[in-house]
């Protein structure tokens, strides 16, 4: 038994001291790799600050759309090129350890996914200020199209815009991380959905109002009448893919209409007999 447990002993002790070379091997990687990222990434970011690139960015449409966004060209750019070299680093340091079995695969697994980690937070940072310059450049170009009367309409499809091209950037980025499914596109459909509802019906509600002062009595209703329709829609288009959700959202859309009907009885009738009044 005393012997079993000293062979048993020495070979774990053996394997142990036949893998510690691998260790060291791989925290040698990493470190090297640290240190090579970070003096890298300060080298690019002192580099683009001398070549003045960042200036003459900061003064374009998008490099205040960068500022805006609290990021700074160089910092960005440097972080960046230290990330991909870190990771490159963990990625020939897993390979070095060589661990077989299940916590091998997923080490392999997690060593290829980093990459794509990075990519997608590349990709939501790079299209959100790509995506915000866009409509900027967008919006002001619709704005001295419309009259200044009709500005609310230039905001409203800048900001539709704004909310579609981010939603594509999102869907985007998911996708590359692998995180995208049957849950994620619905919830951005029905955010999307609501948001755009709720832009629609301010831009459309005050530009009635503008035109037509005897409407703004009524405003107030017809506001909550849009955003409910929209955020119906919008949940509708969230929980599409529960089983029995369609059904409730349709029953709680025609108890909506009917407590709508009844609640616009008194409303009505009092703009009829307004209106009465003013014709006699």
């Amino acid at each position: 038994m005393a012997t079993n447990i000293v062979e048993m002993l020495t070979s774990m002790l053996g394997n142990v001291i036949a893998f510690l070379p691998s260790v060291i091997a791989a925290i040698i990687v990493i470190l090297i790799g640290y240190g090579v990222g970070s003096v890298v990434g300060k080298a690019v970011n002192a580099l683009i600050e001398k070549m003045g690139i960042e200036r003459n960015f900061d003064r374009t449409n998008t490099g205040k759309a960068f500022k805006t966004a609290g990021l700074d060209l160089s910092s960005f750019v440097g972080g960046v090129i230290k990330a991909f070299i870190i990771i490159l680093s963990i990625t020939l340091a897993i390979q070095i350890l060589n661990v077989v079995g299940p916590v091998g695969e997923y080490l392999v697994a997690l060593a290829a996914y980093l990459p794509r980690l990075l990519g997608g937070i590349v990709v939501i940072v790079m299209g959100t200020v790509f995506v915000e310059f866009l409509a900027s450049l967008v919006g002001s170009t619709l704005t001295s199209i419309f009259p200044k009367s009709k500005a609310e309409i230039a905001d409203m499809l800048r900001k539709l815009l704004l909310i579609g091209l981010t939603a594509m950037i999102l869907l985007i980025a998911l996708d590359l991380m692998q995180l995208a499914g049957d849950l994620v596109y619905p919830l951005i459909l029905g955010f999307v959905i609501i948001g755009a509802g709720i832009s629609l019906t301010d831009t459309l509600i005050k530009s009635i109002t503008d035109d037509h002062k005897e409407f703004e009595e009524v405003a107030g209703y017809a506001k909550f009448v849009l955003y409910s329709v929209f955020l119906i829609i919008g949940a509708g288009a969230i929980f599409a893919t529960f089983e029995g959700v369609t059904t409730v959202v349709a029953n709680i859309s025609w108890a909506f209409a009917i407590a709508l009907a009844i609640m616009l009885i008194p409303v009505i009738y009092s703009m009829t007999k307004k209106l009465t009044k003013e014709v006699s």
